[in-house]
């Protein structure tokens, strides 16, 4: 059985596109749905995962039943599994625990959405820490951040390949290491 650890990434200008597309993906191809929904400056977002053939077919449904509305339509291959989770918003993290504290945080913000969701992965497979949030396009202009705990060792070694391919990219808008960050920022991140 062949692992689901890619992914398609559908951005269109036209929403009405976007239901069309996702439509037709859904119904062609072999592929979960991720994220689909309506983003900033009236476009259409979509995320899908399945193995690599099963995404490489819905990228090529999208971009023929997409037409002139695809903005950009990109596959990603063997994503680390932590990725998925922290795309969809289903990553948690328990901050009341007594004596539990986050040593430390970093936050990449990118242009794009691709880049944020490759620079998580480039983290992940570089240190032992937690992928808490991607935060896709959603009212951030299109923009992509990732949230990543862990101690700061690990963050400090993860940041490096992530920001270097990023930089590579041209996609880099910045990022931050934050030791002990306050319970109050976690809380708004969860």
């Amino acid at each position: 059985m062949s692992e689901r650890n890619a992914i398609g990434i559908i951005e269109l200008a036209s929403i009405y596109k976007g239901f069309e597309v996702q439509d037709m993906v859904l119904k062609s191809a072999n592929v979960e749905k991720i994220i689909a929904r309506t983003i900033c400056s009236g476009k259409y977002f979509m995320v899908f995962r399945g193995n690599y053939a099963d995404v490489e077919n819905a990228i090529s449904v999208a971009k023929e039943v997409g037409g002139f509305s695809v903005v950009n339509a990109t596959s990603i291959a063997n994503l680390d599994p932590r990725i998925f989770p922290a795309i969809a918003g289903t990553t948690t993290i328990d901050i009341n625990i007594p004596g539990k504290k986050i040593g430390a945080m970093l936050i990449i913000e990118t242009f794009s959405v691709v880049s944020a969701i490759k620079a998580a992965d480039y983290a992940a497979k570089e240190a032992n820490l937690n992928i808490l949030r991607i935060h896709v396009a959603m009212a951030v202009g299109g923009k992509g951040f990732v949230v990543i705990t862990g101690d700061i060792d690990a963050l400090e070694a993860a940041v490096k390949p992530a920001v270097e391919y990023i930089k590579q990219e041209g996609m880099l808008a910045g990022y931050v290491i934050i030791k002990n960050p306050h319970e109050e920022v976690l809380k708004e991140l969860i």
